[in-house]
């Protein structure tokens, strides 16, 4: 199936709601789970599905996306062997402007797609993160002799409104109606409470994606985006299908868009629960990922500190944690945390250093910052706010990149 299929990842987003983090890098390349970046999830699942023909299509903030690309991916795809990994920017077809939507997206780079010459194109968002057989998904797509499959998740109608699309289907997932980003969304049939949520994952037979992308390019006065445009205006007549997103293990799915600073904590906390609802662990379906040739994390205990401990953390390479309390927190590569230190809730992202006797809760430090020794952070928004700090509506505080105490 690998030789008849094209994955497209969209990794051009700005990804503004999760500023600052994205300030300076691209959302995709946002660091996750302490050794991760986001976009790792679809591409490590694209090589598990021996899919390795791969297109990923950048815009925003791009060098951070193409530097871990050539770094740690790169090996993977053996171009004299068939398959591929091409980085692709804006071709600017459309003069003076970047790309008007997911859907012109593609249409831009329908040039890499025709020479690659795929029967089946697997469109992916390069910035969820969950853990996905693809295969079965385009093998459903075959077996219905569908033009277009969408990847649906079962989420709650409070979740959903306002924030995915909705999928309406019959008894055999042929969809009948398709919303994007509805204020009341649909309930599923028979299980009240609970809506099919658009996963931002399409199938598409080539020559109708082809077809269809070069007819919505020429109309006028019309929006250039699949969940907006595309897909409401072909359900109808088509044969369009929703697939329910299974794991590929067979246990209750797990897919999460981290989207905003509250979504994006509160996955890293479902990271580190006893039983976690996310199998990230699963060494029958590896994470891929750039890791840089470090020493391993070391956890010192030099003095009879009742209050140092840590419990419930993920520590990285190269880490080094003296004397300090470390709860339910993730500690990235190279990072420094001094004695009497303590955090709770939080999220270090690499090449970070916590002064001795700081105090920091829920709270994510962005890479080479420092942290002043006796400093209090996630305590009080108006004061983490006075000091330039982002505080989201969930009372998580972010401290930006090489931050300094002035």
């Amino acid at each position: 199936m690998r030789q008849r299929t094209l994955a497209i990842i969209l990794a051009g987003g700005k990804g503004t709601r999760l500023e600052p983090l994205t300030e300076i890098r691209a959302k995709p390349a946002v660091p996750f789970g302490g050794s991760y970046r986001i976009i790792d999830f679809a591409l490590s699942n694209c090589v598990n599905s021996e899919i390795l023909q791969i297109l990923v299509l950048t815009q925003y903030k791009s060098q951070s996306v193409d530097r871990h690309l050539d770094q740690g991916w790169k090996p993977f795809f053996p171009r004299e062997l068939g398959p591929f990994l091409n980085i692709i920017p804006p071709q600017h077809l459309v003069e003076g402007e970047y790309y008007r939507g997911t859907a012109d997206a593609v249409y831009q780079n329908l040039d890499s797609v025709e020479s690659s010459n795929p029967d089946y194109v697997l469109i992916l968002a390069g910035d969820h993160v969950y853990t996905m057989d693809y295969r079965t998904m385009i093998q459903a797509h075959i077996d219905n002799q569908a033009d277009v499959t969408i990847g649906a998740y079962r989420v709650p109608v409070a979740e959903a409104a306002g924030q995915f699309g909705v999928i309406q289907v019959d008894a055999d997932q042929r969809v009948k109606g398709f919303q994007e980003k509805p204020k009341q969304p649909a309930e599923i049939p028979g299980d009240p409470g609970y809506t099919q949520a658009s996963m931002g994952i399409y199938v598409f037979s080539t020559k109708f994606l082809i077809d269809v992308l070069r007819q919505n390019a020429k109309q006028e006065g019309c929006g250039h985006d699949f969940g907006h445009d595309i897909l409401p205006a072909i359900y109808p007549t088509r044969r369009v299908f929703s697939f329910p997103f299974r794991a590929p293990d067979g246990t209750s799915p797990y897919w999460r868009d981290v989207g905003t600073l509250d979504a994006y904590f509160e996955a890293h906390q479902e990271l580190l629960l006893p039983n976690s609802p996310f199998h990230w662990r699963d060494r029958n379906w590896p994470l891929r990922t750039y890791k840089p040739n470090l020493p391993p994390p070391l956890v010192l205990s030099t003095k009879e500190d009742q209050n140092a401990c840590v419990r419930n953390c993920i520590i990285c390479a190269a880490s080094v944690i003296e004397d300090a309390h470390v709860s339910r927190s993730i500690i990235g590569h190279d990072c420094k945390i001094g004695s009497g230190a303590s955090l709770d809730d939080c999220i270090l992202l690499g090449r970070i250093k916590i002064g001795a006797g700081a105090k920091l809760r829920r709270t994510i430090v962005d890479k080479d910052a420092r942290i002043p020794a006796g400093a209090e952070i996630g305590f009080s928004a108006e004061a983490d706010r006075a000091r330039g700090f982002v505080v989201s509506a969930g009372n998580v505080t972010v401290v930006p990149r090489n931050y300094r105490e002035e």
